[in-house]
């Protein structure tokens, strides 16, 4: 069996077993206060480094809560941003449905206004014919009723008869609506004439042109339904007769 100290300091002479025990009990204690420091410090530096800990996991708390508020207010900008890309879906769907709609209306305007110049391109062809047929029927009763006019209003006499002609001019030919061979003041002239439903400086102008084309020594004369005071005057610093279609005969 193992001694003790005791059993030990027991079995040493009387003069020196009290101051070694002392001794002992003196170092037993240091070693005892030593330990308690050492424990104290240890201690000490555990609670330290609990604090350090709690500290760190208050932050590491407060970060995750900072997160979790941040992954809140994602989450809802996320919905938000849902919901807008929804709204955007669904406008576009309206727009791309309208835009079918005004493609579907454009198409039937564009029909319909294929059919309204198809119809426009009869209506002028219809309008021509019946301005040449008005033309024409305007010139007949000029080339029968002008020779009577002529003689007693204007001392023009027509020498034969007045006719439509084509005449070569070079290598150009030209319609003459009223062509024919007159005599005034003993002198003879080309009398050149046209027949139009209505006048303006443009056609009294290429009239002109034409006639002096056929010759420089013309008697000019247009016939037309109506003759504004503008038109009368300029016809008439032109050197043209106007004769108006109530003065033909029907």
């Amino acid at each position: 069996m193992m001694k003790t100290l005791e059993d030990i300091i027991s079995k040493l002479p009387e003069e020196i077993r009290l101051p070694i025990y002392e001794a002992f009990k003196v170092f037993k204690e240091d070693i005892i206060y030593k330990e308690l420091q050492e424990i104290k410090e240890e201690i000490k530096k555990v609670w330290q480094a609990i604090n350090e800990l709690a500290e760190a996991q208050k932050r590491t708390e407060q970060r995750v809560n900072e997160l979790a508020e941040a992954q809140k207010k994602t989450d809802e900008r996320v919905s938000r941003l849902e919901k807008v890309v929804e709204e955007l879906a669904e406008a576009q769907k309206r727009t791309e449905q309208r835009v079918n709609e005004l493609a579907e209306a454009q198409r039937k305007t564009e029909e319909e206004l294929r059919k309204l110049v198809a119809e426009h391109r009869k209506t002028r062809e219809q309008l021509g014919g019946l301005s040449h047929a008005f033309g024409y029927l305007l010139e007949d009763r000029a080339i029968q009723s002008l020779p009577l006019l002529l003689k007693e209003e204007y001392k023009i006499e027509v020498i034969g008869e007045l006719k439509r002609e084509y005449m070569q001019i070079r290598e150009e030919y030209i319609e003459i609506n009223i062509y024919g061979k007159v005599r005034k003041n003993s002198e003879e002239y080309t009398l050149i004439g046209e027949a139009k439903s209505k006048l303006s400086k443009r056609i009294i102008d290429n009239f002109i042109k034409k006639a002096n084309k056929v010759s420089k020594n013309t008697i000019k004369v247009l016939v037309s339904y109506v003759f504004t005071p503008e038109i009368k005057k300029y016809a008439e610093e032109k050197g043209i007769i106007l004769i108006p279609s109530y003065k033909l005969k029907i």
